[in-house]
């Protein structure tokens, strides 16, 4: 993991910072996820956000950059190290809110369970 804990992509991971993830696929541990609806590598606010389909009713999830174990550029896959029902059980993202809000991410590193900071 980068320097940047939850928020940072893994240095193994194959991400290369300013690369475009919109509309890759996303594969959890047990089966294809949805697809990448937007996603930021900002320092220290690295996440993904994911359109979940029809599979959970188009539920948008946020999930943090360091959840993400290998970015396939060829296949345009995004492989995370998380199941489909931990990403179902993830909180909404609100596209209202803020994401950069500290209180906003601490929620979902406290669902992720990993130190916000």
């Amino acid at each position: 993991m980068t320097n940047d804990g939850i928020w940072g992509y893994r240095a193994a991971s194959g991400y290369q910072t300013g690369t475009s993830l919109v509309g890759f696929k996303v594969e959890a541990t047990d089966g294809k996820m949805g697809k990448v609806d937007e996603h930021t590598d900002e320092a220290g606010a690295g996440y993904l956000v994911v359109d979940t389909g029809i599979w959970i009713f188009g539920r948008h999830v946020l999930l943090p950059a360091s959840t993400v174990r290998r970015v396939d550029r060829e296949t345009e896959t995004v492989y995370v190290d998380r199941t489909k029902d931990q990403i179902k059980d993830a909180p909404e993202f609100e596209r209202e809110r803020q994401p950069r809000d500290d209180s906003y991410l601490e929620q979902f590193a406290k669902y992720y369970g990993m130190p916000h900071m």
